[in-house]
């Protein structure tokens, strides 16, 4: 049975957005729609998509197009990731143990948040097959960190993502309005369960590079930065031995005004040289991936798709989200004539007229 009972599921992204608005408290679906301040770069990271245009070949004999890529030494089928999100037992009972599952049936890599409401164990166990990534906030309480990165590794996650745009967190209208703050009676972060209680999460204005170098010093996992914006963050990252980069403004959610993703992107790949640039933030078609990867990002994440999938309909509405956004990287690419994400180009985007 569907979120739309007696009718045919969702076809687009915009479908499963509106069937998930259907059913969630309207408090839920805008702590997950919602951004900060007046949401001007919520807006922005899906407008500057609209403002790019893909200039296809023709007559190039690609054939059918390969859409999986290796990051990290992570497979996915796709170049479309989960990107991490809060609290995914307000979308669906199951949470990130369905999105997990949703994951595992498509191929694709899961991040999965410290701020899950369930935890890491219980989300590899569920999804035996799906490559997860861990994502951290640097704690202040260093012997604390460590132990949920001893958890990550032990579930068997395979990269650690650590968000460093967020020294404070940021005033979203929207769940001020309806005086959203704490989790429904049952649910919590269950990544920040220590020992018989769960610890509050703390965003320090004292995270530096130290943290990252200590990160460094006490897991062999890679290190992905999440939060890059400005290249001449870039430098530094690669003297502190990060494996990748993410360019995120985390989903418009922290600082109003800040650039859409990928316009900030093409500086954040000239400066990255060999190292993988990732982008998340905007991305709701194909297209989007592919003029994403054109302009040098080796993958794109997605957040809120997968939330309105998994509250229309549970692993299965994750799932078609999902698989949706890969047919749809898959045709823009046959139609570009690339045989693969290897093709793509910056020659292949252009620029709409104001």
């Amino acid at each position: 049975m569907t979120a739309t009972t007696g009718t045919r599921p969702p076809s687009t992204l915009r479908g499963f957005e509106a069937a998930a608005r259907a059913r969630l408290e309207p408090a839920h679906y805008d702590y997950f729609a919602g951004g900060a301040g007046d949401e001007v770069t919520l807006r922005a990271n899906e407008a500057a998509f609209g403002r790019l245009t893909l200039l296809p070949r023709v007559l190039r004999g690609a054939g059918v197009p390969r859409t999986d890529v290796t990051l990290l030494g992570s497979r996915a089928a796709m170049p479309v990731l989960i990107a991490p999100t809060a609290f995914h037992r307000l979308a669906d009972p199951e949470g990130e143990r369905a999105t997990a599952r949703a994951a595992a049936t498509t191929g694709t890599i899961m991040i999965v948040s410290m701020a899950a409401t369930v935890g890491i164990e219980a989300v590899a166990a569920a999804a035996p097959g799906a490559a997860l990534w861990f994502q951290l906030y640097p704690q202040p309480d260093l012997a604390f960190t460590e132990r949920v990165v001893r958890r990550a590794e032990a579930a068997g996650c395979e990269a650690l993502v650590v968000t460093v745009d967020s020294p404070a967190r940021g005033v979203r209208e929207r769940e001020v309005e309806h005086g959203f703050h704490d989790l429904p009676d049952g649910l919590c972060c269950e990544n920040l369960r220590d020992g018989g209680r769960v610890r509050p999460l703390v965003m320090s204005p004292d995270i530096s590079w130290r943290d990252i170098a200590w990160l460094r010093g006490i897991t062999t996992l890679p290190i992905v930065l999440k939060g890059v914006l400005n290249p001449l963050d870039v430098p530094p990252a690669l003297d502190h031995g990060v494996a990748a980069l993410l360019v995120s403004n985390h989903g418009g959610r922290q600082l109003d005004t800040l650039p859409a993703t990928v316009d900030a992107l093409p500086a954040i790949v000239a400066a990255a040289g060999d190292v993988p640039v990732l982008l998340d933030g905007g991305v709701r078609r194909g297209t989007d991936a592919v003029k994403a990867m054109a302009l040098g990002a080796r993958a794109v994440a997605v957040g809120r798709p997968v939330l309105w999938g998994l509250a229309a309909d549970g692993e299965r509405g994750a799932a078609r989200v999902l698989e949706l956004l890969r047919a749809e990287v898959e045709l823009a690419l046959a139609l570009c004539g690339c045989a693969s994400a290897d093709d793509l180009g910056p020659a292949l985007v252009g620029r709409a007229p104001c």
